[in-house]
């Protein structure tokens, strides 16, 4: 018989323990690929609203075109800017609502959303530099306010630091608690097998052949806690998108999104190893007795 063969015959055997072990490991990968859900989406705001290497000047409404073509040309010219993009109101209602039509930015006036000069600025231009261009064009009279994203950067950079860093601590107690359940799992079912183990012992079995099935068995109970864990993520994550209000992710700019196909292998490949090195580990002592 086949050490695969062995860890079906054992995980069928021992039914009941195996699907205790396998719901308690994916409660523990919940809590670790939720963080990293968020993580995930933080980093998509980040990336949407959080970078300071760009600024946008809001024009009042009562501005004369050629007023704006001439502010336009001039900023092309300014040492620290790259692009110049004029945006009309129509444009900037349509670039919020994104591909879709929203009932409820139709149904604003063209006068909510200002046009505006997106301006990209040079690459590691200093925040002083940004200062001292946002103070020069609010005293111009065709400006009506000037946003740097400067503030709002920090915060979703703090915020990314943030999630990053619960993420790395929950990885830690999931690394712990992973390991004590399948540790624990596996010296019940060894117990339960120990008239079997004593067997293959008496004909001559190693350890390792006899640890074999069980550093399988360990591996399969990370592995299906993992995507467990994952399909109960999903699912909390479709009804909390579904039953949310479509007009905060119009406001953000951006729809909220599940794990990537590369995160959700990875809480796969570590729920095998982590089953299988727990597995291996906690049934040393026990083998060597």
């Amino acid at each position: 018989m086949t050490p695969l063969e062995r860890a079906f015959r054992g995980a069928k055997s021992d039914a009941r323990l195996y699907a205790l072990g396998v719901f308690s490991v994916a409660v523990a990968f919940v809590c670790l690929a939720a963080a990293l859900l968020v993580v995930v989406n933080v980093k998509l705001l980040y990336e949407r609203w959080g970078d300071t290497g760009r600024a946008s000047v809001f024009l009042r409404t009562d501005t004369p075109a050629a007023q704006i073509t001439a502010l336009e040309q001039a900023l092309r010219r300014t040492p620290g800017v790259v692009r110049v993009r004029h945006v009309s109101s129509e444009q900037a209602r349509a670039e919020l609502a994104g591909s879709g039509r929203d009932p409820l930015l139709d149904a604003l006036p063209l006068e909510a959303f200002p046009a505006s000069l997106e301006l990209e600025l040079e690459p590691g231009i200093t925040a002083q530099r940004i200062a001292e261009l946002k103070q020069q064009l609010g005293l111009l009279p065709a400006v009506e306010s000037v946003e740097t994203y400067e503030a709002w950067s920090e915060r979703l950079r703090a915020l990314l630091s943030a999630g990053v860093a619960a993420a790395l601590l929950l990885a830690v107690v999931v690394l712990a608690a992973v390991m004590s359940v399948v540790s624990s799992t596996l010296r019940l079912s060894l117990e339960r097998r120990r008239i079997e183990v004593e067997v293959l012992k008496l004909v001559g079995a190693t350890d390792a052949y006899v640890r074999r099935p069980f550093v399988l068995e360990g591996a399969a109970q990370g592995a299906m806690g993992s995507v467990l864990a994952l399909g109960l993520l999903g699912l909390l994550f479709a009804i909390v998108r579904a039953e949310a209000d479509p007009a905060l992710f119009t406001m953000l700019g951006l729809e909220p999104r599940f794990l990537p196909w590369y995160a959700a292998v990875g809480l796969l490949v570590l729920g095998s190893l982590l089953g299988a090195a727990s597995a291996r580990i906690g049934l040393r002592k026990l083998l060597e007795v």
